[in-house]
């Protein structure tokens, strides 16, 4: 990668790259003379003494010279010898990788060696995949057709009442907890039935099979008669669902949300109250939107003229981010402002991709606009129609529609309609009057009507959300009318069940009205609302294969637009269930050329194979590795999904137990007993489904324990097990207590400073010697979940594993805890000419035991010999041992990561970034390519809540007038006091709406974290692999190094002078993971990448009825009953304590 621009920490390479002494400096001088050295020379005096100095440097090496020279480049390299000599050494006694090779031989008649066929493993999963969704369209497709005939049949009753209607409300026992519901005051509970729940593991939920429940959003009231014509035909919906759940136990929730606003959902249970109040409205989930409309290319524009109130542009910026929120991933949209001039909110200049992040950008944006000028509609349409007319650039390039946000205004722009939009009418108008004023709508109703759209009023808060989603009932009139050709089941995209079930993808169908307004009308173009069933991730995940794939194999699924429905990396730290989870495949992975070939090649639905050369992220993501991978996708039939295997070259093939040999079964199973931990060494087992019975625990003792007992009652080849997992692990467990028998018990580990021996396997045993040593080890005990186990994988050699530290040691703990480093590396088996690597085994090395030993393996004396120590009339090189004062010696691991010191007070620094210990020092390895850096953001992750901020006295958003406002007649019957006036009042009745933070109205009442961008930084070995001089170049604090990699290892040798002062420390490089905004979003979508949108659309049809397109009227008020009201309000009510107000883009106001 770039070399950034070397600051004075960089270094330049030695000249010939052999070692010399400083230039300038002669012989290594004591602490005094060094002190003196840092006085900057007179520039002059130093021109003079420079040459004779140079011709002086081959004299002050030689011998005779009193004192100590730098290292030269053959002595480190000596030393490296040693440290690889050693390290082969321990690891070819200890580790065992010989002899496990032999046991697995000599047991070669306990298994069989089985083989990955990528392109049928990926068919088959993709089959089974595909039969599990059809079984859901089928359910999906009865209960929409059962909804239409229901409907149909149905005769509207204009006197039913509440009593008639008897059904489970889902929020009753929460209402009836709160005493400040408006049904409790009611009385309308005579209406809702009582029901008892059982809980149910597959729901996570308590559930009631005999029945339905129903939601209504919080500002729709209950009694209307829209919702009690609703709720009577719907109930019919009952008996369909309990049919389809008798077809298929396996169904989750099945929903219908109308387009009344209602919920009904099967099986029942209560509805999961949130702390507040209770924002949900099924028709902006995700999975409602996509289905009940055709993809939209949308431009919001937004009168910001002078006659603009202050509260009116409130009202204006909160509708905005409403507006966006109908929105998903397959819509495209931009938002303007507009005055005489009109111009983009934000820094996108042309329609994006309304996705999570850009949405983000536009709410913020929104809030900075400013009302001034006057009102100008020509300029704000053309810049709108200009928009859509932009035929170079992605979008959604199916309904295309203007939003137009105003206070009123007299112009018709008749002629920008004539020029840009008549006579087909391709883009929709929809107009939206907000605030309360005395102007003349007829103009804002023209246009709407005019272009088929539709006009709507938002006077006051309370009419915000339902206008600004209304817009979808006009949009689909043309699926409508289509009839069966728009009747397409649709798979979401990931999001979280708002019930509790986790990560699901829904399958949804429209569902339409099939009735006529009488003999001989036309028909009726009404969308009722849209069907859904949901389907977990996990039952999909269930599908593919779990462990034959190796640590390191994975399946994962992508829909059109790049995201990923399945992956080992889709792990959301926190969920919002009003948002999708959108994980794009190239933020899952580590991007580059190959993956993005790969995306696109799988969003066309193509099938396909690739072997790539990659980066990956270690478990810890503390590291990266070059590694290769096969990619191998196929498109998943009958959906939009594809589905891709990712397998290295060593998991082609596996290792399947065949123990039909009973005692051996009972010989190797008491190995797993703990009675034999003590000559045996301790046995991790891996918490995996071994079988239907066998219960979970985190608590590796206390699952190890369920599962001897489990065993005790079934055998490994019960049908309630799974017995290939079975098999493997009791295969395991004999294989690792040989290694046990044939090495490890016979050697003493503390000759060599050894704390434990260790083999890990891919059956899910991990073994650690001697007993004892189980109690300080803190790796996973699922081996497949082990980043030393993954990483000795994808390494060759031995893979160095420092304790992970974050913050300094107190050196009280290093003296009480003996710290362990982690060796090492994978057993590659070959057999009959299949190559495999089934098992890790490895050392845990005595910290400070090997730092003294570090130091006489990179000295001048043998391990015999005393320290060397030079006489006062022969000149010697320095070393890691005697002169540890002056020369830095330390073992670096591929990640930047400090494994060993020859300083003693670095020894509680050990697991650290190198940069946090020797700043400069590791910028010049960077500098010099020792190292190359990986950034990339992780988009899943979880960060505390801002802390609460004031804002004032008033609730959050509320106009405050001033005393001039008070004193101004005028005032009083302007639309700021009637509009204030409305607001309190409806905070009078629903006041927790002004203390409602969106995240904590709709979200569980768990949470506590919000989601947020993280940036992560990774080092990992450049292209340097030979041994290296250079000098830190600084002036007067400049340092020689010499840097070489250990050979079969991922550590770099580094051998350094001692910095003489700490001016050189300006560059710091970073690699711990920081807060992000993530990639600037602004450049972002001016290289979008790749996604396909759905393949139909129905955004027009010819019998389309548009005379229906809004209507309303202004409420002139009573100066009489505002001055009242608004005195009663002001001077009668008592004061009540003021909300926190957390950040938020778009609060309600």
């Amino acid at each position: 990668m770039a070399v950034p621009a070397r600051t004075c920490g960089a270094a330049r390479p030695g000249p010939a790259r052999t070692a010399r002494p400083r230039p300038g400096r002669g012989p290594r001088p004591g602490p005094g003379a060094r002190r003196l050295a840092s006085r900057p020379p007179r520039p002059l005096l130093l021109l003079l003494l420079l040459p004779p100095l140079l011709l002086l440097l081959p004299l002050l090496a030689a011998p005779g010279a009193s004192a100590y020279s730098f290292p030269q480049q053959h002595t480190v390299q000596h030393w490296a010898r040693r440290l690889e000599q050693e390290i082969e050494g321990v690891m070819r006694i200890f580790g065992g990788v010989q002899q496990l090779r032999e046991i697995y031989k000599d047991n070669r008649n306990l298994f069989e060696v089985q083989e990955n066929e990528p392109q049928k493993l990926v068919e088959k999963v993709a089959g089974d995949i595909e039969s599990l969704l059809d079984r859901k369209v089928q359910a999906l497709k009865r209960l929409a057709d059962a909804a239409e005939s229901f409907q149909k049949a149905h005769r509207w009753q204009d006197s039913i009442k509440e009593e008639d209607i008897m059904y489970y409300d889902a929020k009753a026992d929460a209402e009836l907890d709160d005493p400040e519901s408006e049904d409790v005051d009611r009385g309308s509970k005579a209406s809702t039935l009582r029901l008892d729940f059982v809980e149910d593991p597959n729901f996570k939920n308590k559930v009631n099979y005999s029945y339905t429940a129903v939601q209504i959003p919080t500002d729709i009231y209950k009694g209307s008669t829209v919702i009690l014509n609703e709720l009577n035909w719907t109930e019919a919906l009952e008996n369909v669902f309990m049919e389809n759940r008798r077809r298929d136990p396996t169904l989750l929730w099945q929903v219908f949300g109308s387009a009344t606003g209602v919920t009904r959902y099967y099986p029942a249970t209560p509805w999961r109250a949130p702390k507040k109040i209770d924002l949900y409205d099924v028709r902006r989930r995700p999975w409602y939107i996509q289905g009940a409309s055709s993809p939209k290319d949308m431009v919001i524009i937004v009168d910001v003229s002078g006659s603009v109130s202050g509260l009116t542009l409130k009202l204006m910026k909160t509708s905005v981010c409403e507006m966006l929120d109908t929105l998903s991933d397959d819509d495209y949209v931009n938002v303007a402002s507009f005055n005489e001039k009109a111009q983009p909110v934000s820094c996108f200049t042309h329609l994006v991709q309304a996705n999570v992040r850009n949405k983000k950008v536009f709410k913020e944006a929104v809030q900075g606009m400013v009302a001034k000028g006057t009102t100008g509609y020509k300029a704000g349409f053309e810049y709108a129609f200009d928009q859509l007319q932009n035929s170079n650039i992605t979008r959604a390039n199916c309904n295309k529609m203007i939003m137009m946000f105003t206070d009123g205004g007299e112009d018709r722009v008749q002629d920008v309609f004539e020029k840009y939009n008549w006579p087909n009418r391709t883009v929709r108008v929809f107009t939206f009057s907000v605030g309360q004023h005395n102007y003349d709508v007829t103009p804002l109703q023209w246009m709407a009507c005019a272009n088929k759209g539709y006009y709507f009023e938002i006077p006051s808060i309370g009419a915000i959300r339902i206008n600004t989603q209304e817009y979808l009932d006009v949009l689909g009139r043309p699926m409508v009318l289509a009839g069966k050709e728009a009747k397409q089941v649709q798979w979401t995209n990931v999001y979280e069940d708002a019930l509790g079930l986790g990560l699901v993808v829904t399958g949804t169908l429209p569902v339409f009205n099939l009735t006529q307004d009488g003999p001989g009308e036309k028909k009726n173009q009404l969308i009722l609302g849209v069907m859904g069933i949901d389907v977990a991730l996990n039952d999909i995940k269930r599908l593919t294969p779990n462990y034959t794939l190796g640590a390191n194999g994975y399946v994962f699924a992508i829909d059109p637009n790049g995201y990923v429905l399945l992956h080992p990396n889709l792990r959301p730290q926190t969920t919002n269930f009003r948002e999708p989870v959108t994980l794009d495949f190239l933020d899952a992975e580590l991007e580059d050329e190959n993956k993005e070939e790969i995306r696109r090649s799988m969003i066309d639905g193509n099938k396909g194979h690739r072997q790539i050369r990659t980066l990956v992220k270690s478990l810890d993501e503390r590291y990266v590795d070059e590694v290769i991978r096969n990619y191998t996708w196929v498109p998943i039939r009958s959906t939009n999904y594809s589905l891709g295997l990712v397998l290295p070259p060593y998991s082609t093939f596996y290792l399947q137990a065949n123990l039909s040999d009973q005692i051996l079964q009972v010989k190797y199973f008491e190995f797993l007993l703990p009675s034999s931990f003590e000559s045996e060494g301790h046995v991790f087992i891996a918490p995996r489904e071994y079988c239907k019975d066998l219960n979970a625990s985190d608590n590796n003792t206390e699952f190890l324990k369920n599962f001897i007992e489990l065993m005790e009652k079934v055998t490994p080849d019960s049908k309630q097990c799974n017995n290939f997992l079975l098999h493997n692990l009791i295969l395991d467990t004999g294989i690792t207590q040989q290694l046990v028998e044939r090495v490890w018990r016979d050697q003493d580990l503390n000759t060599y400073s050894l704390l434990s021996v260790f083999a890990a396997t891919d059956g899910g045993i991990t073994r650690v010697f001697p007993n004892k040593a189980a109690e300080d080890w803190t790796e996973n005990p699922e081996p497949f979940n082990a980043s030393f186990y993954r990483r000795s994988l994808d390494n060759h050699g031995y893979v160095f594993k420092p304790p992970h530290q974050d913050a300094l040691l107190r050196q009280l703990e290093l003296e009480n805890d003996t710290v362990g480093i982690l060796v090492s590396t994978a057993v590659e088996l070959s057999l009959g000419g299949r190559t495999l690597r089934p098992a890790v085994v490895g050392v845990k090395l005595d910290l400070e035991a090997w730092a003294e030993k570090f130091k006489v393996l990179a000295s001048n004396r043998t391990h015999q010999d005393q320290p060397h120590k030079c006489g006062p009339s022969s000149h010697c090189e320095m070393d890691c041992e005697v002169n540890n004062e002056d020369l830095l010696c330390v073992l670096i691991d591929d990640g930047g990561f400090l494994v060993l010191s020859n300083q003693n007070h670095q020894w509680d620094q050990v697991g650290r970034f190198f940069s946090e210990v020797d700043a400069n020092l590791m910028l010049a390895l960077y500098n010099n390519s020792f190292y190359t850096r990986k950034e990339s953001y992780d988009y899943q992750a979880a960060c505390a809540p801002q802390p609460p901020g004031n804002l004032g006295a008033a609730p959050r958003g509320v106009f405050v007038p001033t005393i001039a406002d008070f004193l101004n007649l005028a005032w009083w019957t302007s639309a700021a006091a009637w509009s204030l006036f409305q607001q309190l009042l409806y905070g009078l009745i629903y006041h927790s709406w002004f203390q409602a933070d969106p995240a904590e109205a709709e979200g569980s009442p768990e949470t506590r974290e919000s989601s947020c961008v993280m940036k992560q930084t990774q080092y990992y070995f450049g292209s340097v692999n030979a041994s290296y001089n250079a000098i830190i170049d600084c002036g007067n604090c400049s340092r020689l190094f010499h840097a070489q990699r250990l050979t079969n290892t991922n550590l770099l040798f580094v051998v350094a002078e001692k910095p003489l002062c700490s001016q050189c420390e300006a560059g710091r490089l970073l690699q711990k993971e920081t807060h992000s905004d993530g990639p600037e979003q602004c450049e972002l979508v001016q290289r979008p990448r790749y996604r396909r949108g759905p393949h139909i659309c129905f955004d027009y049809n010819a019998t389309e009825d548009t005379s229906d397109c809004g209507r309303g009227a202004s409420f002139p008020p009573s100066l009489g009953v505002l001055v009242s009201l608004q005195l009663l309000l002001l001077l009668g009510l008592p004061p009540r304590p003021q909300p926190q107000v957390h950040a938020h883009a778009c609060h309600r106001p």
